[in-house]
């Protein structure tokens, strides 16, 4: 199965962005799941490397390494 998130929020001060990469890594779980996510406006901050995580958030660059480690693609 192919998923496709589009994402458009930054990576901190709400929770869609983590909720759009907490999602697809579960969705990597299916055997055959194909993950593509794409960043556009505030998103692309997401893909910044080596960010400070504020206190009491996700780390957003932990989440993606690992979408990508499970084969799963991020575009900006």
């Amino acid at each position: 199965m192919k998923y496709l998130f589009i994402v458009n929020d930054g990576p901190y001060g709400t929770e869609k962005a983590y909720n759009a990469f907490r999602l697809a890594m579960a969705m990597q779980k299916e055997v055959e799941a194909d993950v593509r996510i794409f960043l556009m406006a505030d998103a692309v901050a997401n893909a910044v490397a080596g960010q400070n995580t504020p206190q009491g958030f996700y780390n957003i660059e932990r989440m993606i390494k690992g979408v990508l480690a499970k084969g799963g693609k991020v575009k900006l």
